[in-house]
C-alpha cells in the first residue's frame, strides 16, 4: 500500500510576495487611469504669480515689514503741491515747537519765494547761482494758475511751483501770494530766512556769499518809513481805526527778507491783515502792509532797508527797466559796491544781494559776466 504524502500549503511564500505585488500595481493602474479622465474634465492651472498677484503679495509683505516714518514728510516735506486751502495752510504753518533742540541735525536753509506771472527768463543764470549748494536752499514759485509750465527733470524750478491764485498789480491779493509762499516755505522746519523775488531779479553775488550774508545777520530786512502824498499816507483807509491808525501807516519797499520767527508772525496775523483784506483791496497793500505791521509790532531786529537794489531815477511809477546794452562789468561793480549801510553793527559796502528789474534779453550778456563779476558759473 503506497501511502501520499500530504501537503499542507501548496504555496510557497515566494508565490505569496508576487500575488501581494501584483495587487498593489493593478490598484495603481486603475488609479492612475480614472485621474488621467478626471483631469481631462478639469481646467488645469498652471502654478505662477500673474503681475497683479505678485504686486498683490508684495504689497502685503511691505505692510507686514515694520517701516521706521518718524518726522519724514513733516520736517520737509518734498512736494510743494498739495490740496490745502489757504485757511488749512496757514494753521499748518503756524505750528511752532516749544522745545529749541531739534531732535535731528537741522542745517539751516535759505528759502528763495518767486512770485512771476509765467516762467523764469532768468533760470539758466539762477541753475549756475544754484549749482553745487543742494541742501542749502529751498525755492517756491508762485505764478498764474492759467499759465502752464513744467520746467525740466533735473531743474532746480522742477515742481517747485506751490498752489496759486490769481493776482493782479495794486491789488491785496499779490499780498496774499507773498504770505502763502511764506507759508508755504514754513512747512519745512529747516528753512531760516526767507527772501521774497520776482522774474526780473538777478543774484549780484555767488551762492556761499549770500548765504553767509544772510544765516550769519542779526537783522531782518524790510523797508519801513512814514511817505506824504498820494503814494503814501494818501492810501490809509480810515476804516482800518482804531486799530490802524494813521500814525502807524508807513510804506516801503515789496522785496523783504525775513527770518523764521518774523515770518510765522505774519502768516499767524489775524488782528491787522485782515482790515488789509477787507480796506486795502486795491491801495498797494504789497508796499503798506509789512511795513505798517513791522512798525506796530516795534520788531526789535528789523534793518530798514530791501536787499534788492532798484533804480527809481526816472521818478515814474515804477523802477526803471534795464536793457542788454546797458549791461556792463562796471555797471554790475556799481550795484554791488557802490553804497555804504550796516550789517550786523559795522558799515560795509556791501548793502545789496540782488537787482532787478532786468529785461530777458539781458540773459546772455549775464551769463557772460556771471563768472567774473559773480563769481558763478
Amino acid at each position: 500500500m503506497v501511502v501520499k504524502p500530504t501537503m499542507k500549503n501548496s504555496k510557497s511564500p515566494y508565490n505569496h510576495g508576487q500575488q501581494k505585488l501584483f495587487s498593489i500595481f493593478f490598484f495603481l493602474a486603475i488609479g492612475f487611469t480614472l485621474g488621467i479622465i478626471t483631469s481631462s474634465k478639469i481646467n488645469w492651472t498652471p502654478f505662477y504669480l500673474s503681475s497683479s498677484s505678485s504686486n498683490l503679495f508684495l504689497n502685503k509683505l511691505k505692510h507686514t515689514t515694520k517701516q521706521r516714518v518718524g518726522l519724514n514728510g513733516y520736517t520737509e516735506p518734498f512736494e510743494r503741491m498739495h490740496d490745502m486751502g489757504d485757511q488749512e495752510l496757514f494753521w499748518r504753518a503756524s505750528m511752532v515747537p516749544r522745545l529749541e533742540k531739534y531732535p535731528y541735525k537741522r542745517v539751516p536753509k535759505i528759502a528763495f519765494l518767486f512770485l512771476v506771472k509765467r516762467e523764469i527768463p532768468f533760470a539758466p543764470l539762477w541753475e549756475e547761482f544754484f549749482n553745487g549748494n543742494r541742501g542749502l536752499y529751498s525755492i517756491y514759485v508762485h505764478r498764474r494758475p492759467s499759465y502752464k509750465y513744467s520746467a525740466r527733470a533735473g531743474s532746480v524750478f522742477y515742481k517747485r511751483t506751490i498752489p496759486s491764485k490769481a493776482t493782479r498789480w495794486g491789488r491785496v491779493n499779490i499780498m496774499d501770494a507773498e504770505r502763502r509762499l511764506l507759508a508755504n516755505a514754513l512747512l519745512d522746519f529747516s528753512n531760516e530766512r526767507f527772501i521774497l523775488l520776482s522774474q526780473s531779479h538777478i543774484p549780484l553775488f555767488n551762492f556761499s556769499t549770500i548765504y553767509s550774508y544772510l544765516i550769519n545777520s542779526n537783522s531782518t530786512y524790510i523797508e519801513s518809513y512814514d511817505k506824504p502824498g498820494p503814494a503814501g499816507r494818501a492810501r490809509y483807509k480810515p476804516n482800518m481805526g482804531p486799530t490802524i491808525m494813521p500814525a502807524n501807516w508807513r510804506k516801503g519797499s515789496q522785496w523783504f527778507e525775513m527770518d523764521r520767527k518774523l515770518a510765522i508772525e505774519v502768516i499767524s496775523d489775524d488782528t491787522y491783515y485782515p482790515l488789509f483784506t477787507k480796506f486795502c483791496k486795491s491801495c498797494v497793500a504789497d508796499e503798506h502792509y509789512l511795513p505798517t505791521f513791522v512798525n506796530i509790532k516795534r520788531w526789535h531786529n528789523v534793518e530798514n532797508r530791501s536787499l534788492t537794489w532798484v533804480d527809481w531815477s526816472e521818478k515814474a511809477f515804477h523802477p526803471k527797466n534795464f536793457l542788454s546794452s546797458e549791461v556792463a562789468v562796471e555797471f554790475l561793480e556799481k550795484l554791488k559796491y557802490g553804497s555804504s549801510c550796516n550789517y550786523n553793527g559795522r558799515e560795509t559796502r556791501v548793502c545789496f544781494l540782488f537787482a532787478r528789474k532786468f529785461l530777458p534779453n539781458c540773459l546772455g550778456k549775464l551769463l557772460e559776466f556771471a563768472p567774473k563779476i559773480m563769481g558763478f558759473g
